[in-house]
Order: C-alpha cells, then structure tokens, then sequence
C-alpha cells in the first residue's frame, strides 16, 4: 500500500508569542485527492498549511509528505514533494519576467536548459498564461499573478500542491478559468479557502478547523448541510445552496 500524500498526527504548533495556533490536528489525505481545508479567521488554516513544506516546524506531532517526515533533515527532498501557493501571489514573484520566474524552481533543481524550457512552457500552457512569458510579473492584474505562481510550482513537478485562498480577489471569469484548471489536475491537492463555491464545486472532501482544532472532516454535502456546525465555526453555506435551500423555503 502507498504511503499517504500527507499525514498529519497530534500537531501543535505555538507561536513565540505563545499564542497556541494549533492544538492536536490529525489527518491524512491520500495520493490524488483533492480537499478542502475551511474554517474563519483565525482558526489556524495558514499556520497548518505552512507545516506542510517546512516554513514551520511542530511544537509537537509530527507531519509527513509521501512517507517523508517533514523535519530539517528532509526540507529539501519534503520542498520538492510539495508545491505551496501562498494567499498573496507577490510573495512568489520576483524575477524580472513571467518566464524568468516559472524557470526559478526548476533551474536550482539544476535541471538543463532544455528541460527548464520544456517546463515553463508546459506549466504556462496549463495555466493559461503563454502569452505573459515576457512580461513583468508587476504589470499583471491580480488573476494573471495568481496563474503565474501556480505555473511556477507546476514546473516543479510536485506531487502535492497546497494553496492559500487561491481565488480571492479574482474577477467572476478568472475564479471560473481557476476552477476549471484545478479540477482537470491529477495532482494531491489541499485547498485553503473562504470560497466554500469553489471548495464545493472542486472538492470530495473538506477538513473544518476551528481554534486551532479539526472540528470535523467529511464530504461538502454532509459538511455543508450541517447548520450547528457551520454555525459553531463561524461559517456561511455556499451561495449555491442558499439558493437552494430559499427556493425550499418559499415553496414550503
């Protein structure tokens, strides 16, 4: 039997100010899975995701990838296993061009020249963004950043990919076209979101936190029709099932 994507036991995690952000999450996701990870403000969804590559390190507990303790001794083999899209997109881009910037990663795999190129190429395809491989990642408009930092952990290879609010401050029609780009990848994915639409649209699971804890862990349809839970985190049905559910209710 494979190992599991991720595996996540007993994790605590403290900040130096001694704020406890994570207390005892367990989990495991299997290889080709694509989950979403909710909860409001503050619950601890950023600080979990930032475990998963190394950025923190537990105060206790452990975290694996594909077998692989995340610990100091494995960052790099762990940093190549996963591909992390942050909340904020300038976080990733600093070359001076698109292209330069989806070749960063590859290239200090010390991949050659050709394979980088095919890379790029191949990750920009996926994303939709072949023609901004010459311009500046400053000039482009908050989705056509969004689609650049994913090329750039797609040319990586990684077999998990793990993103922070992927959607927010994206137009109607980009939030569309990311969709549709994250339900046609074969990839491990954990989705970090307020966007409970595109948790629901993209996701067969979804990990629920709430003060640092995992208040449940089960499918949109049995989590989303739960209203003492949602209510208990904090949490809104999605837009499509308010709908629903005031189209019921008038006819009632």
């Amino acid at each position: 039997m494979s190992n599991p994507a991720i595996e996540v036991q007993g994790l605590h995690y403290r900040y130096p100010d001694g704020q406890a952000a994570l207390r005892g999450v367990s989990f495991l996701i299997q290889p080709g899975e694509t989950v979403g990870l909710i909860g409001s403000n503050g619950a601890g969804k950023s600080t979990l995701l930032l475990h998963l590559n190394g950025v923190l390190l537990p105060s206790a507990g452990l975290v694996r990838v594909q077998g692989l303790p995340v610990e100091a001794a494995h960052l790099v083999a762990v940093r190549r296993q996963v591909g992390m899209v942050f909340q904020d997109p300038d976080d990733q881009l600093f070359m001076p061009t698109v292209q330069e910037d989806v070749a960063f990663g590859p290239i200090n795999l010390g991949l050659p020249d050709g394979e980088v190129q095919a890379r790029v190429a191949q990750a920009l395809a996926t994303v939709g963004a072949c023609h901004l491989a010459a311009r500046a990642p400053y000039r482009l408009s908050g989705g056509e950043k969004r689609s650049v930092a994913l090329a750039g952990v797609l040319a990586m290879r990684p077999d998990v990919v793990v993103m922070d609010e992927p959607s927010a401050g994206l137009d109607p029609a980009a939030r569309r076209r990311l969709i549709g780009r994250l339900a046609g990848f074969k990839l491990t994915q954990l989705i970090a979101s307020h966007d409970l639409d595109l948790v629901q649209d993209l996701c067969s699971r979804v990990l629920v936190m709430r003060e640092g804890l995992l208040e449940a862990d089960g499918t949109p349809d049995a989590i989303f029709a739960d209203a003492a839970l949602l209510q208990r985190c904090h949490l809104e049905v999605p837009l499509s099932r308010s709908g629903h559910r005031l189209q019921m209710h008038m006819a009632v």
